[in-house]
């Protein structure tokens, strides 16, 4: 049977992905080598990663989408604002921020969340943090290394005000390959089809 490594996101219009990527090009001077950066057309907004996930599970995965996109109506999203995980003290994964109806977005990811318990998925833990992640630092890097990263983001900053509207979310297939990975849409539900 085969198996799909895969994710539900909301896809970033062209004109955010521009942005992201004079931004990691900032970033990426300071020669942070222990910093894997992601390519912006791999930056996406991740609601639930599903993992590896057989292909006959894929139709029920969407009907689940749509169940739960159809009474959601698209929503405005803005990007802004540098931040890290766990903290910029131990960064892990550097990421921009997202603003504007987050709100309506983490009750999205909420209902997905609830809406996916029954083909085995847990419910996450942590609570919903809108972010775009950008990089992810490599284990190897040291307590130095790490602050010289948080000093250099925080010089570099970044605030912004595109706004997108989200209008669908995305069943996507990751496969990882050595040049990084490779993201296709398997399927998508739009959002706010209740009245269609």
């Amino acid at each position: 049977m085969e198996r799909i490594r895969s994710f539900i996101a909301i896809e970033l219009p062209e004109e955010i992905r521009a942005e992201l990527v004079s931004l990691e090009q900032r970033l990426q001077a300071g020669q942070h080598t222990f910093v894997k950066w992601v390519h912006p057309d791999g930056v996406h907004l991740t609601l639930k990663f599903l993992g590896s996930i057989s292909a006959d599970l894929v139709p029920e995965i969407v009907e689940a989408m749509n169940r739960v996109a159809r009474p959601a109506s698209p929503m405005s999203l803005q990007i802004g604002g540098l931040g890290a995980f766990p903290s910029w003290n131990r960064p892990q994964v550097v990421w921009v921020g997202l603003g504007g109806e987050v709100d309506r977005l983490a009750n999205l990811q909420k209902n997905l969340d609830s809406a996916l318990t029954r083909f085995g998925f847990a419910r996450e833990s942590r609570a919903f943090k809108a972010h775009l992640t950008l990089g992810r630092v490599r284990d190897q890097a040291s307590s130095r290394d790490r602050q010289r990263l948080a000093e250099w983001s925080r010089s570099v900053g970044f605030e912004s005000s595109l706004s997108f509207e989200a209008r669908a979310l995305s069943l996507m297939r990751s496969q990882l390959t050595p040049g990084g990975a490779i993201y296709t849409r398997l399927a998508s539900a739009e959002l706010g089809t209740s009245g269609v």
